[in-house]
């Protein structure tokens, strides 16, 4: 004999779905929720802060900053490229112990005011994810689990 139910589930954040399904033999167990708001930062598109040319609080525009390209005619691109070429294979050590799993994040800050529009970075700490103008987090938010459980008796 099988049966199948479906229910919908709410808790806090801090309940733990495991704890409280530990006594139940069920050979499938499958929840949906997003990520952990927890660990999510979450950064507004525009932010009040000083700006350095103007001298006073101005609105900024948010975006998060990204490396360029790199250039192929830097000295030590052109020196590494010149030591590589011919025979003889890699040249250089390899890096392989990276210990990091988080980069760190930086803003880009750009001055709302039409006649200034300057430019600064701002980082921030290191988080595992990062959101640019999602929606703000409601205090006492209940976030909702869908269940499907499958017993076999």
């Amino acid at each position: 004999m099988s049966g199948i139910f479906h229910c919908e589930v709410f808790f806090p954040c801090s309940t733990s779905l495991l704890g409280l399904l530990s006594n139940r033999k069920s050979t499938e167990l499958s929840f949906c929720a997003g990520i952990s708001l927890a660990n999510m930062v979450n950064v507004p598109k525009t932010h009040w802060t000083l700006c350095k040319k103007c001298g006073k609080h101005q609105p900024h525009k948010v975006t998060q900053y990204k490396k360029g390209k790199d250039s192929l005619y830097a000295q030590g691109k052109r020196r590494y490229d010149g030591k590589q070429s011919g025979y003889g294979g890699q040249t250089k050590p390899v890096f392989r112990k990276k210990a990091k799993t988080t980069k760190k994040i930086v803003l880009r800050l750009e001055c709302a005011e039409p006649k200034c529009r300057s430019k600064r970075i701002l980082a921030i700490k290191r988080c595992k994810h990062f959101e640019l103008g999602g929606d703000k987090k409601r205090k006492g938010q209940v976030i909702s689990f869908e269940l499907h459980i499958l017993f076999y008796y």
